[in-house]
């Protein structure tokens, strides 16, 4: 029987320190995003405990919570509506420590979040941020680049050739006008006013910009695409900061808005679009050249490392490159390779499975998180299976460095894979694949990576992953095994 959407935000709002302590509410496509006024007020153990967290990751005075696709978008609405019916308090609503050590742990968890905020680097905090511009478009993205490739095949097989312009049309408009988008969110993030931010993004598509000559040469409407319709709006944003200051009050409705969009406007025209442009063509020549010239070992690298990006929730900050790769080939030849982690995963989990199969506990943990898993949604398997346990993880990371040289070495051959739109992996990727041979090869080809990581993280999980864990210990759980760390232990020191 599964829970109400009600009941599990109902039950996350006081684990994190009450409706106070709650300074953000955002989410992507599996985690529940919350910025903390004092991290020190979460009760993580508590939350790890609730049946419908998957996973949870902090950083920084940030609380992700990884909940699952799906459940993540229902249960935000109805978080955010706790929020809204709560008192505005100033400071958090918590009970507070009772006791010494309560006092101690409290005060030692606050210490462990200011050294966490004093250890974030400038361009972490930043990549973040630029991850919060895009996270929102997922959707949009996915539902077109599944009707794009739905419209590919029909024009491929020549059937219903009259509704195919419809499907054009209905997939290619979202992208056409995704600057905007962008920019607006750009704004929203970085402090500005989301409108002037899609107003100042507006303009790197708007068909007019034909008729700007910059340096001799005449721009072209969309040129720059999503760099640099972020780069506007960024500009926009510190733009519009300073007249705050300067401006009188009395004008400051006036002069703000249109000083914005003047100034940053002229910037974009004269130099961020050409400047923008120039740096997506150099993606899109890099990332032709990194595959198809050292694509086995270029494959092998980002197979390998995508897991722990995914880990620390920093793979978000790589769909502007996606989404640069799509305007200008219709299809990123990043995602398919990067996609083979999730296989890793699976094919470790399974291992697992196979090899502790008295631990009934963690075979129902594996059994509940594998569909998810297989359709490229890697947190479960991630939180509940092989972080906990150490070695899974890294012969999980092994699968998916095998499955991403696989790709990667036909994509030296001239067999490019790649996917139209970003945010499903696993199986689910699928209906977006797309490349230079026709969907058969690329299908092919991506079905055998998947096949690939699936076996190597099967098999290095099972001959070399799980030394020193013999089975239920004395708790339930896992026993620690002959290194004398507990599962918790092991997941701690894995994520430092």
């Amino acid at each position: 029987m599964s829970i109400p959407d009600s009941t599990t935000a109902a039950a996350i709002l006081p684990l994190v320190g009450g409706p106070a302590n709650v300074l953000t509410v955002t989410h992507c496509m599996t985690r529940l995003r919350l910025g903390l006024r004092n991290p020190g007020l979460m009760d993580e153990q508590g939350l790890r405990a609730l049946p419908a967290v998957l996973g949870l990751v902090t950083h920084d005075g940030s609380c992700q919570i990884v909940l699952g696709p799906g459940t993540v978008a229902r249960v935000t609405p109805a978080f955010e509506a706790l929020l809204a019916d709560a008192p505005h308090d100033t400071e958090p609503a918590a009970g507070g420590p009772t006791t010494t050590a309560d006092r101690l742990a409290l005060r030692g968890a606050e210490l462990k979040a200011a050294r966490s905020r004093r250890n974030a680097t400038p361009l972490k905090l930043f990549l973040r941020r630029i991850a919060d511009v895009f996270v929102p478009l997922i959707p949009a993205l996915i539902g077109c680049g599944v009707i794009a490739g739905l419209n590919g095949l029909l024009i491929n097989l020549g059937v219903l050739r009259g509704l195919t312009p419809a499907l054009t049309a209905i997939a290619s408009g979202f992208m056409a006008l995704i600057a905007v988008f962008v920019g607006h969110n750009t704004a929203k993030v970085f402090g500005g006013t989301p409108v002037l931010g899609g107003a100042v993004a507006a303009i790197v598509v708007y068909a007019g910009v034909a008729k700007v000559t910059v340096l001799g040469v005449t721009l072209a409407p969309g040129q720059g695409g999503v760099l640099g319709a972020l780069a506007a709006a960024l500009l926009g944003t510190y733009v519009e900061k300073w007249c705050r200051r300067w401006v009188p009050p009395t004008l400051d409705v006036l002069i703000t808005p249109t000083l914005t969009v003047l100034l940053t406007g002229l910037v974009t025209l004269y130099a961020l679009m050409y400047a923008a442009g120039e740096l997506s063509a150099a993606i899109g020549t890099a990332a032709a050249w990194l595959l198809s010239t050292t694509g086995a070992f270029a494959g092998l690298v980002l197979g390998a490392l995508f897991l722990p990006l995914v880990m620390l929730g920093l793979h978000q900050a790589l769909i502007p490159i996606h989404t640069t790769l799509i305007e200008q080939q219709g299809y990123t030849v990043l995602l398919p390779v990067l996609a083979m982690a999730g296989a890793g995963q699976v094919g470790a989990a399974l291992a697992v499975y196979v090899r502790l199969r008295h631990d009934t506990s963690l075979r129902t943990t594996i059994r509940s998180a594998l569909p998810a898993g297989l359709l490229g949604v890697g947190e479960p398997l991630i939180y509940g299976v092989s972080l906990p346990l150490g070695r899974p993880f890294v012969t999980a990371c092994a699968g998916g460095a095998a499955g991403g040289a696989f790709i990667g070495f036909f994509s030296m051959l001239g067999d490019h894979v790649g996917s139209t739109a970003i945010g499903p992996s696993g199986l689910a990727l699928f209906p977006l694949l797309s490349g230079n041979r026709g969907l058969a090869v690329t299908a092919a080809i991506y079905a055998g990576g998947l096949l690939t990581g699936y076996a190597v993280g099967f098999a290095a999980t099972y001959f070399l992953g799980l030394g020193g864990i013999r089975g239920t210990g004395p708790d339930g759980g896992l026993d620690s095994g002959r290194d004398g760390r507990s599962p918790a232990r092991r997941a701690e020191q894995a994520a430092v």
